[in-house]
């Protein structure tokens, strides 16, 4: 942690920078105007003209206002494990298990939300806390073993998300499944669930968590001490500890807040859209949470903007498929380009600098 006689300018964030702002606006546009461009060639030759798939797919997202709240629902657990990825990404700690923390923190609510009988509001608080808890407690593990061990929290965190989909897929085909036909867990108790915003849709009030959640993310990284302390770790770890970090305990910190966000990812969708826990629920929100983050540049900001992309990209997707007979793994191949026009973006930043060492280098907000 930082020692006592640190300054408290080196406490504060970043300086604002408009053409730092520019870049950070530019690189993401382009990279889905490509991705779009190219995308339109592939659906070309697949005989189907771009223009009209692509307008599906944009009626798909936002056509009406029940697509409009899809989209908004897709994006709220996109936007928790985009923060996971973010906040990690800024300790150079690539958290690859945020898919295994979010079915520990859907399983975790779950059994918060059927198992407690509470008064309304705290059941939902204290649901939302096991769900966070829950991601919290899947990536202490590689946290920790990273931090003591030395292990790659890359192929640590991999196999971890293995674990925590058939140890959920074990629970809900024996110990909590309930009785009938289908594998699935009962329902939670009415006193948990998100209330519906809207009447008539299923946007919940999951959103207003998640833009909270993106809030204190942006202030924990750049207005305090600790946030200081998990980018000076993420810019070097030997220096850092030459500074006075400790940085073994910083990258675990990283990765319980991490995991907590991962864990609010599964925690609202199980007590805002599904009421109760399935074998496979998640379509891969914790492998988009990648992309998600890397679209917005690993911000808090630009992470909402990125998981709204994405949600849309996934509510539309049906209606495009239904619309032109396309197979939906055509938006799987968009979604792949923007994160390879992503990457691309940041190799010439990346290369731009190396070539002027005078000049800070940075890579996703992280220095290299």
């Amino acid at each position: 942690m930082i020692e006592p006689g640190r300054t408290e300018s080196k406490r504060q964030g970043p300086r604002f920078s408009w053409r730092g702002l520019l870049a950070g606006i530019v690189t993401p546009v382009v990279a889905v105007a490509a991705s779009l461009l190219i995308g339109s060639l592939v659906i070309a030759a697949l005989k189907v003209n771009p223009l009209v798939a692509y307008g599906y797919l944009f009626r798909g997202a936002v056509g009406n206002l029940g697509q409009l709240t899809g989209t908004i629902v897709n994006a709220i657990p996109l936007i928790f494990a985009g923060l996971a990825v973010t906040v990690a990404f800024r300790g150079s700690i690539f958290n690859i298990g945020g898919e295994g923390q979010i079915y520990f923190g859907a399983l975790f609510a779950i059994l918060a939300g059927t198992m407690l009988k509470l008064p309304p509001g705290i059941h939902l608080i204290v649901a939302l806390a096991a769900g966070a808890l829950g991601g919290l407690l899947w990536a202490l593990i590689p946290g920790y073993l990273n931090a003591k061990r030395g292990l790659n929290e890359v192929i640590v965190t991999i196999l971890m998300n293995y674990i925590a989909q058939w140890f959920v897929a074990y629970l809900v085909h024996g110990p909590i499944r309930e009785p009938g036909w289908n594998p699935q867990s009962a329902m939670v108790e009415a006193t948990a669930r998100l209330p519906i915003l809207i009447r008539g849709t299923s946007l919940h009030w999951g959103i207003f968590i998640a833009i909270a959640a993106a809030i204190l993310v942006h202030l924990l990284l750049t207005r305090t001490g600790l946030g200081f302390a998990i980018r000076m770790v993420g810019s070097n770890r030997e220096a850092s500890r030459y500074a006075g970090i400790n940085s073994a305990q910083v990258v675990i910190l990283t990765m319980c807040i991490s995991g907590a966000l991962a864990g609010l990812a599964g925690a609202t969708e199980m007590l805002g859209v599904r009421y109760r826990l399935l074998d496979g629920f998640s379509p891969g929100y914790g492998f988009d949470a990648i992309a998600v983050a890397m679209v917005g540049r690993t911000t808090a900001l630009g992470t909402v903007l990125g998981a709204l992309f994405f949600g849309a990209l996934r509510s539309g997707a049906t209606v495009m498929q239904s619309g032109t007979g396309l197979p939906i793994v055509a938006v799987y191949f968009i979604q792949g380009l923007v994160i390879l026009f992503m990457i691309a973006g940041s190799s010439v930043n990346f290369f731009k600098n190396l070539a002027n060492p005078k000049k800070e280098v940075t890579t996703g907000g992280r220095s290299a």
